[in-house]
């Protein structure tokens, strides 16, 4: 299997991919970007070290220079990338993947995203095909500060949080890097050190098994709101005073009470984002965009619509104000200036959401199945064909409305499954199309 996937390379490494791939991928790089420098960042993960030699050692051969950030976020190597002006960076990390797995996710100029669309099908290309020619001027690895500014440019941000009580899981990833510098010592943290083999749980908050340490935190501690960053702080998610875990793309909503109050404009969704989230974006004066599921397609399509903001059901959360990239502390920063804002008036970030959601919601079910593309062909026949749908939306997998329930069903681009989600007006509706798209789907298996 390929480590080029459709936003990033990303596998178990020494098996999907290796040092010499990750060797080449640093010699094509400046080429590919037309750069003589790349900026590079990495996570904690046990690989990351040796990825990061393998990767200078490439960049330096081809006669471009390394500049050094050492340990980041992934939002921190964005932020970099436009703070420092380079034309090319790269964060070596899995995101929220287990701990055998490693990557590289690649940046242009203004932090522009390079995925399977724009560079990173050409440079798997490159990689496969184009000889090396060692330069006789190799570059040079120059250690640069980025955790200074990025810090500083967040701390910029009028956060009001005094009185919160918080629970605050750091997955042993890379939140911890910044996390008590930007919210203070005196809250309740979880695996609040750097390990890259992340004994506590998979750094993926989306998986609620990986949150039960936290819901017990938010219980005992009687938090008003429990935090969870997955493994390069790139997404955030979060539990309510209860430890129910909120669903990502409901705290979209609640980004837009925070942003739709002081201006209107235009808001990204994903295909998968509840009815509930839209309606209300929409009745505080949003005028609300539907696009692709991953950050490369996301960061283009918000700097093309010049939103405001975006969100999408994993927890990636997008920002006009900063370079249309994602980062969990920026989206974690606004979630907790609300939730102050809320317990002043006397409502909780539970009863909030709640007063948000209008219709029952599956959430995404994942199906581990071979014949992915029988499946959404049988499923578009049986509903499209042969239904009468009010939408259909074609551009990531099929997202299907009827009046008083739809669902998105979608392949996923870097794990072997076909992912449903399914929405209805009741639960009981919502249950019978959970089930009668399930007995359909498992029938390809």
């Amino acid at each position: 299997m390929s480590a080029f996937k459709a936003y990033d390379i990303r596998g178990i490494y020494n098996k999907d991919f290796d040092k010499e791939t990750v060797y080449k991928i640093g010699y094509f790089i400046p080429k590919l970007l037309k750069s003589p420098v790349v900026l590079v960042g990495r996570d904690v993960r046990t690989t990351s070290d040796e990825i990061f030699a393998a990767l200078c050692r490439g960049v330096t051969d081809s006669g471009a220079d390394v500049w050094d950030i050492g340990l980041a976020t992934t939002p921190m190597v964005y932020f970099c990338t436009v703070h420092f002006k380079v034309d090319a960076s790269v964060q070596i990390t899995a995101s929220h993947n287990p701990a055998i797995y490693n990557g590289l996710k690649i940046s242009r100029t203004k932090a522009v995203p390079v995925g399977s669309d724009s560079g990173l099908k050409e440079l798997e290309r490159m990689v496969n095909e184009e000889a090396i020619i060692v330069s006789s001027t190799k570059g040079t690895i120059i250690e640069k500060d980025g955790k200074t500014p990025y810090l500083a440019f967040l701390q910029e941000f009028d956060l009001d949080i005094e009185g919160l009580n918080l629970s605050i899981d750091c997955s042993h990833g890379m939140a911890n890097l910044l996390v008590k510098e930007l919210l203070g010592e005196n809250h309740h943290y979880l695996y609040d050190h750097f390990d890259g083999t992340f004994p506590a749980h998979e750094p993926n908050p989306l998986d609620t098994e990986n949150c039960e340490d936290l819901k017990k935190a938010v219980i005992a501690n009687k938090s008003d709101i429990g935090v969870i960053f997955d493994g390069d702080a790139d997404r955030v998610m979060f539990l309510d005073e209860r430890g129910r875990f909120l669903q990502p793309d409901y705290i979209t909503a609640l980004l837009g009470h925070y942003y739709l109050a002081r201006e209107k404009g235009r808001v990204l969704i994903d295909i998968r984002t509840s009815r509930s989230t839209s309606n209300y974006l929409a009745s505080l004066g949003g005028e609300v965009h539907t696009w692709k599921v991953g950050h490369a397609f996301a960061k283009n399509k918000l700097r093309e619509l010049g939103a405001i903001f975006g969100g999408e059901l994993a927890g990636h959360y997008y920002f006009r104000d900063f370079f249309n990239c994602d980062s969990g502390f920026y989206a974690a920063l606004i979630v907790l200036n609300v939730t102050a804002e809320l317990k002043r008036s006397g409502i909780t970030i539970g009863q909030f959401i709640d007063s948000v959601v209008t219709f029952a919601n599956s959430g995404e079910i994942n199906f581990k199945l071979e014949e992915k593309d029988e499946a959404v062909k049988g499923l578009y026949k049986r509903y499209v064909t042969e239904g009468n749908p009010t939408t259909v939306m074609d551009f990531d997998g099929y997202r299907i409305e009827y009046p008083t329930w739809w669902f998105n069903v979608r392949k996923s681009n870097t794990e072997p499954y076909l992912r449903l989600v399914v929405e209805a007006q009741s639960r009981r509706e919502l249950d019978e199309k959970v089930s009668e798209l399930s007995t359909l789907i498992q029938s390809f298996n």
